[in-house]
């Protein structure tokens, strides 16, 4: 490759941009810039050519136009080994273009303000910027090209040491780097593009992430796996949350405090929730945190050894002190934020302490947004669904039995139902006074699900209620639970066997309330 003798330079993010032009403009490299890249460049002392004056054409449209030019792409894309090619850019005054410093508009930053307006979401989709930086690329054994700040340093190094040139391996890299780049700005745009509107399935299907750790294993120690964040996302999620202590998360953390999260975001009063193998073993809500947290734990206590604790308020002493307490030990805790005595609570105190994971999301703001998508794998192919987000979850309640529930069994039922929705079918859970007393999960038989509730709730199943994920199949369900000391059901629906299991539930005495939508989760 020929010494860089000439680079483009037109960047959003600034950061170090000064040094590194000053650097190549020491090594004799002509610099041609746009807009505020160049004023910025200008007022450290640089000479700067303008793109205008290199194209012949004033930047326009609001600075909409001004790389998308003959004179800039055919300097990024002729083959400087082919004589055809070098023939015609003389031809026609098109000068090389040897290095392109390109970083693009903070579309995905923009998206994620609350509140943002479509039309300056538009503004934010960058048009030049991408086609440079593909230009350059694909011409790489003759391009160097630069969209991250981060390789500055390693590109003016390399320049330093080879006589103004790059290493073929690096432009290669870089490169590759680029599309990675474009890639994941497009999935952005596509991704906020969709959720304007209701779409049909899309006739193809894009997802891109941006690493964000390599993990030690997956599920199993002998499972290799990787966490990758997803751009564009609305709401609070784990893989944008801030780690604040304890050891490096692993691949069922992750999984882990996501279903947490799911859970407490549900929730306007305070919630919290225990989770276990990514299902909740106790979950509460009260009129304080700590009334909630000491309720979730209490909802299965030889479960909640070693869990994931979720919260929705932020963690203060008073919380971290019932969590650090001798007789449990936490994995992690997910909430939206810790004050600083609860953190050296939590760290100090307890002699699992420096392990433990303290993750903080940040206030939740808009909880729930219908514009993600709930994407599974398969081996070939992927499965996409809408998320199990219901408008209004009792537009359809409707009494089924000759008992009317209580206002307060109706209160817990409802409670119960939202808990119920992020258990593995078959689901079950038992209720007391917005607590969770016991939960059958993932088995096979939904009378299996119940009994299994029963036995976790045991004489706090007096009294109680129960939620379903699906319908009864068979009275025995209903029949088990009332055996334990129900009192009350909430489950959607639809069987042919509903009369059966309305009677067995007059004959129990049971109040029974059907909403109509069902909530398995696989």
């Amino acid at each position: 490759m020929p010494k860089i003798q000439r680079a483009l330079v037109s960047v959003f993010d600034k950061a170090g941009v000064e040094d590194f032009a000053k650097g190549l403009a020491a090594l004799g490299v002509e610099i041609v810039s746009t807009g505020g890249t160049s004023k910025k460049l200008r007022e450290a002392g640089l000479a700067v050519r303008d793109i205008s004056e290199v194209t012949g054409f004033p930047e326009m449209m609001d600075g909409r136009v001004k790389t998308l030019h003959p004179k800039i792409h055919g300097g990024l894309l002729y083959r400087r080994d082919l004589e055809e090619h070098r023939a015609q850019a003389a031809e026609h005054g098109i000068g090389a273009i040897d290095l392109v410093v390109v970083n693009l508009y903070p579309f995905e930053q923009t998206i994620a303000k609350p509140g943002i307006q479509v039309d300056e979401a538009i503004e934010q989709i960058d048009i030049g910027g991408p086609a440079m930086l593909r230009s350059a690329s694909k011409n790489w054994e003759s391009v160097t090209v630069v969209c991250d700040p981060l390789d500055y340093a390693e590109v003016l190094r390399e320049m330093q040491e080879h006589g103004g040139e790059t290493r073929r391996e690096t432009r290669l890299r870089l490169a590759a780097k680029v599309f990675a780049s474009t890639s994941r700005y497009d999935a952005a745009i596509c991704a906020y593009l969709e959720g304007l509107g209701e779409h049909d399935a899309a006739p193809t299907l894009s997802l891109h992430g941006a690493l964000r750790q390599t993990l030690r294993y997956g599920e199993n120690p002998h499972q290799k796996a990787a966490f990758y964040t997803v751009p564009g996302c609305p709401e609070v999620n784990v893989a944008d949350a801030r780690q604040l202590s304890g050891k490096e998360l692993s691949f069922n953390n992750i999984l882990d405090l996501a279903a947490a999260l799911e859970i407490v975001k549900d929730f306007a009063p305070p919630a919290a929730c225990v989770i276990k193998h990514n299902n909740p073993c106790g979950a509460a809500v009260g009129e304080t945190l700590l009334e909630s947290y000491q309720a979730a734990h209490s909802g299965d206590p030889l479960s909640a050894f070693g869990g994931i604790i979720g919260l929705n308020r932020k963690v203060d002493a008073s919380v971290a002190d019932a969590i650090a307490q001798p007789d449990k030990f936490v994995e992690a805790v997910i909430a939206p934020l810790f004050t600083r005595e609860a953190v050296e609570i939590l760290t100090t105190r307890m002699k699992w302490g420096k392990n433990v994971r303290l993750v903080e999301t940040g206030e939740f703001g808009e909880s729930r947004s219908k514009s993600l998508r709930d994407v599974r794998v398969i081996a070939g192919g992927l499965l996409v669904q809408d998320r199990d987000i219901v408008e209004d979850e009792w537009a359809n309640l409707k009494t089924v039995t000759q008992r009317e529930p209580s206002p307060e069994e109706l209160a817990t039922l409802k409670f119960a139902q939202v808990v119920c929705k992020h258990v593995k079918s078959n689901a079950i859970v038992f209720a007391k006074g917005r607590a969770i007393v016991g939960v059958g999960a993932g088995q096979m038989s939904r009378v299996d699900s119940v009994e299994i509730a029963a036995k976790k709730a045991g004489g706090r199943a007096q009294g109680a209620v129960m939620a379903s994920d699906a319908f009864f199949p068979f009275p025995d369900g209903v029949e088990a639970a009332a055996k334990a000391g129900v009192t009350a059901v909430v489950q959607p629906g639809g069987s042919v066997k509903d009369p059966d299991v309305i009677a067995a539930c007059d004959r129990l005495g049971l109040a029974m309330v059907t909403t109509g939508i069902r909530h398995f989760r696989h």
